[in-house]
């Protein structure tokens, strides 16, 4: 019972707080992500993936509704983040010694977990 309740916590944090990123995508659009695809010699369209990672993706793991896929789109959304946006500061620490990355690092890690523990018993589809 604890562990389904530690992934329901797990699904919640990681699903709500990513979401949040893609309102705000919803919101203002993608432009800026575009200009990043774009510089990197990518396709533009490339960019509208982010609704796909950070909005449907999220849903499926709040709801526990197919979570390990949305878990495993996530961690992909994710690290095409860190290749476009913070490839350079892959290894940079902030003033405080933590890592400049903790919030992606978080992100992608936890995205990984839900991928391999699945939504646990308070999902929809249990597995």
């Amino acid at each position: 019972m604890n562990d389904d309740i530690g992934k329901l916590v797990l699904r919640l944090t990681l699903g709500i707080l990513m979401l949040l990123h893609g309102i705000a995508k919803l919101r203002y659009g993608v432009g800026g992500i575009e200009a990043m695809v774009h510089n990197h010699g990518l396709p533009g369209f490339l960019a509208y993936g982010v609704f796909v990672g950070e909005v449907i993706a999220p849903l499926l793991v709040i709801f526990g509704f197919y979570a390990r896929i949305g878990g495993v789109i996530m961690a992909v959304n994710m690290v095409m983040v860190i290749a476009l946006a913070h490839g350079s500061q892959l290894l940079d620490l902030d003033k405080s010694g933590g890592w400049v990355l903790e919030l992606q690092g978080f992100f992608l890690f936890a995205s990984i977990v839900v991928a391999l523990i699945g939504p646990g018993k308070f999902g929809i589809n249990r597995q």
